[in-house]
């Protein structure tokens, strides 16, 4: 469905005219007739109060010439109702009446406001995880957050303000100019009208004059949240270096740029309100002594110069809240011109027309001449062509950067092909529903992030209808359930950000729980134990040998001695096959593996050698050397 929101703003008027229309749908949402009713009821209580704010100084007037002698409201009211005390009560109440009609719109509207801002809050959030792991690896968290959190405040200030408060200004004037013209002469409408255009006039172009600042106050802001959130992301590489002075200076300029902006937005502001009191002083002063001389004149009574004062003293609230709804529309279009402009970013990844879902019966995946760049100009993989039988295990190893862990993030329709195919049980993954097939494939990454909750949550991200018996049982099958019950809270034990409070090997557990609640039909092991030590790694490939039982299983592997028992390895180089074979066939042919797989055992058993004697060490082990020479 098309996203009524998603057109960019921009600082011409067409554009702001533009986003407020594509507002509409939220301000007056289709699927909630409820809201609507709540508009409807808002508005006339709106057009009441407005009505009735008008008539507050006729009783004024009518009280000022009661006071005085004269009887100028037995014109209009009945004798009743025309006594000096009689008319300040009336006064009063409708005061607090128009006060109450306006709380009562504020209420009304309130649920319709909230519902637009939590609605595109969710398309926009939805929309992030539409786009394609391209865009999330070039853009910053912190940065996002920021545009989010800014766009749907802006959201609330435009629907608010445009729905409440600008239509009804808009009448108010209409009626004010209406009474003058007749009650008074035209003369007054003219001063009032130029007045009015005056100061609308300078309120538009100082507040535009603002915008840009705003704008530099935004980036300011963003810059330095962006770099808050990155240092504290990183918090551990910050202390490994000391560089926690650096980080301070990094985020204190940009906070600096901040300053100089905010202070530049409340000067201008201070600049802003004289120049308005300035105007409508000078236009009711003209206005008040056009008044005064006719009341020496006997053309007026001492009751319609006070009417006229309290008239255009009632004018310049919502003439000083045109300013103020200007102000508020335009920013909050500045805040929300980013996360249009995130609606507007299309997915590179999209699901053709009408696509099935991927309907998986044995599992097999087969790449065709698959190639593939992340930039046009550098080419990964060229070429590759390589099937994994159902039920089998195939493992893909090859040096840094020749493109193994490309494959994975291709068969998880990260991406698509430059050209080639990838299937699975024959279909055409480019032409299937991309839910479904990542439905159908489970994955243990090299590097587990956990979310900031407890165990049995992240557990249960594999299957999230799972029940805790079915949590438990799939903690026991990757060999965790008894380090987790050792815990303060056990199962409800929060894991920290990004699991900081688990080791290594603790994490790959939870991702190998979390796989097993999963029970995918095919298994990704992109270098599940690469970052883990030796002993670690024997212990936890038992736990993946187990969850990878009779499942179609494609294995990125960094240490070899990990996938010597599948069925088939493919030596990657340069984004090319040029090895496949056994374990025993490949070490054989003396090639690339051979050499790969000599290197590591040297490595390995360095590894070994050190350990031992480390052993000893802490025994009190002590190796016997030779006496240095003389």
């Amino acid at each position: 469905m098309a996203n009524p929101g998603s057109k960019r703003v921009s600082g011409d008027r067409g554009a702001t005219f533009s986003t407020l229309v594509n507002l509409w749908p939220y301000m007056w949402p289709a699927d909630r007739p409820d809201l609507r009713m709540r508009v409807v009821y808002a508005s006339v209580f709106l057009i009441l109060a407005k009505l009735l704010t008008v008539a507050v100084p006729y009783f004024f007037k009518w009280a000022t010439d009661a006071l005085d002698g004269a009887n100028s409201a037995r014109e209009w009211l009945p004798l009743v109702v025309t006594g000096a005390v009689t008319l300040v009560v009336a006064y009063n109440v409708a005061r607090v009446v128009a006060v109450a009609l306006n709380q009562l719109r504020d209420a009304l509207f309130a649920r319709v406001g909230q519902h637009a801002v939590r609605r595109l809050a969710y398309q926009t959030f939805v929309h992030m995880h539409r786009l394609s792991l391209r865009f999330h690896l070039e853009r910053r968290t912190g940065g996002l957050s920021r545009i989010i959190e800014r766009g749907t405040k802006g959201i609330e200030a435009i629907v608010r303000f445009t729905i409440l408060n600008t239509v009804p200004t808009i009448l108010e004037f209409a009626l004010v100019a209406v009474i003058f013209g007749v009650t008074y002469g035209l003369s007054y409408v003219v001063v009032i009208a130029v007045t009015v255009w005056l100061y609308s006039w300078f309120t538009i172009k100082a507040s535009d004059w603002r915008i840009d600042i705003r704008r530099d106050m935004n980036e300011s802001d963003t810059d330095a949240n962006t770099k808050a959130i990155d240092s504290l992301l990183n918090f551990e590489t910050v202390k490994y270096f000391g560089n926690e002075a650096m980080e301070a200076q990094r985020f204190d300029r940009s906070m600096a740029g901040y300053e100089i902006a905010a202070t530049r937005i409340w000067t201008s502001l201070g600049w802003l309100n004289f120049g308005q009191g300035v105007i409508f002083g000078v236009g009711m002063g003209i206005t008040m002594v056009m008044s005064a001389l006719e009341v020496r004149a006997g053309t007026q009574t001492l009751g319609d110069f006070v009417f006229i004062n309290a008239m255009l003293m009632q004018l310049s609230v919502p003439l000083n809240f045109i300013g103020f709804v200007y102000r508020e529309i335009r920013q909050g279009l500045t805040d929300i011109e980013e996360m249009f402009a995130l609606l507007e970013v299309e997915a590179e990844v999209k699901d053709p027309p009408g696509a099935p879902a991927l309907v998986v019966r044995e599992g097999a995946i087969r790449f065709e001449n698959v190639r593939f760049g992340y930039d046009p100009q550098r080419e990964i993989l060229k070429g590759v062509s390589f099937e994994v039988p159902p039920g089998k295990s195939v493992a893909i190893v090859g040096p840094s950067g020749a493109g193994k862990s490309t494959i994975s993030r291709l068969l998880f329709r990260f991406y698509d092909v430059s050209a080639g195919r990838i299937l699975i049980d024959g279909q055409d993954i480019a032409s299937v529903r991309q839910d479904s097939v990542r439905a159908a494939i489970g994955i243990v990454p090299q590097d587990t992030v956990l979310f900031n909750d407890t165990i049995a949550y992240n557990v249960r991200y594999g299957r999230v209808d799972a029940t805790e018996e079915d949590v438990e049982r799939a903690a026991e099958l990757a060999q965790i359930a008894s380090f987790i019950r050792e815990l303060p809270g056990g199962f409800g034990a929060m894991v920290g950000e990004r699991g900081l409070k688990l080791s290594g090997g603790e994490k790959q557990r939870v991702a190998i729980a979390r796989t097993i609640l999963k029970a995918p039909p095919i298994l990704v092991l992109d270098e599940a134990t690469s970052a883990l030590d030796t002993h670690t790694e024997q212990d936890i490939q038992t736990a993946l040998d187990l969850v990878s039982k009779e499942r179609t299983t494609l294995t990125i592997a960094h240490r070899l001695s990990t996938i010597i028992n599948a069925d088939e390895i493919i030596v990657l180089k340069a984004g090319q096959i040029v090895e496949r074979g056994s374990h025993r066939s490949l070490l054989a042919a003396g090639g690339l593996y051979a050499e790969m797989w000599a290197m590591q055992r040297e490595a390995t058993e360095a590894e070994e050698t050190l350990r031992r004697a480390r052993e000893a060490d802490s025994l009190g082990v002590v190796e016997r050397r030779p006496p240095p020479a003389p």
